[in-house]
Parts: structure tokens; sequence; C-alpha cells
């Protein structure tokens, strides 16, 4: 059973989630917020798998509130998913960052949304690596946001950076494998280490901060 905390300052937009992730074998709602300080407090509580956080609430908004729970060690498994209305949302870029697992638009298909969820669960990108990816990439290549290299980068193996820059491509660990000619248990052991010695949570942090040291 997969437990999601919903945060999101319209009372329609939590009714509509709830509806269908109860409506759906394997989730479960473990609680609701409308504001940003609430949802931390909420997640602390109930300790949810899964945070779907809305990005623009009044007060303390889903950047701040997923830099804290983020931050919060007794919620190291929780992931955060970031919800926006708009694909190009200049705090999609720092939510991820601080931690977000990744991103998805409000009018996210149903199926699409419940796979999202299950995704990170597993500990894998979110979806689209690519959507990430390119926004990202935006964001740096109009000069809003100047590289600055990981201070444990030269802790990686020339291996290591090779595959972290295959990660920012939005590979996953079967098609490294494919381009490195190892295999999928091999790749997966590399991108493990990597996010090791990153500090990074998973693999959208992971594509972070390959493309703020200039790999990708």
């Amino acid at each position: 059973m997969i437990r999601v905390l919903l945060v999101d300052d319209q009372d329609l937009v939590r009714i509509g989630l709830r509806t269908l992730l109860e409506n759906e074998d394997g989730f479960d709602v473990a609680g609701e917020a409308a504001d940003g300080l609430a949802a931390v407090d909420e997640a602390i509580r109930v300790r949810p798998d899964v945070v779907l956080m809305d990005i623009r609430m009044p007060g303390v908004d889903g950047l701040e509130s997923t830099r804290r729970i983020v931050a919060q060690e007794t919620l190291a498994g929780t992931r955060v998913i970031v919800l926006t209305t708009f694909e190009r949302d200049e705090y999609v870029f720092e939510a991820l960052h601080v931690g977000a697992s990744g991103f998805l638009l409000k009018d996210t298909p149903p199926a699409q949304l419940l796979d999202a969820i299950r995704t990170v669960v597993d500990g894998g990108a979110l979806l689209a690596p690519s959507v990430t990816r390119t926004l990202i990439a935006e964001f740096i290549s109009a000069g809003r946001r100047p590289l600055t290299p990981h201070p444990q980068l030269d802790q990686l193996t020339a291996r290591e950076v090779e595959i972290v820059t295959l990660v920012a491509e939005g590979l996953n660990n079967h098609e490294i494998a494919d381009r490195l000619f190892l295999s999928p248990a091999t790749a997966r052991t590399h991108v493990s280490r990597a996010m090791i010695k990153l500090g990074a949570r998973d693999r959208a942090q992971l594509v972070v901060f390959a493309f703020q040291s200039g790999l990708a």
C-alpha cells in the first residue's frame, strides 16, 4: 500500500486526487494539507511514501515546504512530486534542486499520475526525465542558473562521470547498459554509487547536479 499526502490550497483539487487514489488498488490517502506549513506538520505526523505538492500556495509555498520535508531525517524515505499548472514554472527547477523527485502538470492523465507515484516509490526517475532535463537546460542556457560544479564531483570515477552524464540524457539503467556494453545490474550499481557520492536523493536530483556541474 502506497501512502500519499495531498497538498493543495484548492479543495476541489484535493477532492479530485483523493477520489482517484481511493478508487485505485494499492493506494491510501494518508492525509491532506492546504498550505506548505501544514504539509510539513502532516508529513511528520503520517510519514507518507509520497507527497503530491502544489507549488503555489499562500504563506509557505510548495518550494519551501519541500525543502523542509526533505530536511527531516524521519522523512528520508518520503518522495515529493511537485504539481504545477505551467510546464515552464521557474520554481520547478528550485523544487528539484531542494529534493523533489520530479514534477507533473496538473492536467496529467490519471493513469500517468498513478504510474508516477509508483515510479518514485520504486526509486526511479519521474516518468519522463527528458521533460525535467529540458526544463533545467532552458534555465541554465538562459543564464538564469550559472554552472556551479558539485563539490564532490572529483570523487567520481571516470566511469561514474560517464554514467551521470547518461542519466542526465534521460537514459534508464537498461539503456545505459546497452550504450556502454554493461549489464543492467552494473549500470545500476554505478548510478547508486554516484548518487551516494554526490548526496543525491534520487535520479531527478542527479540530473540537476549533472547540469549544474556542466556534465550535460
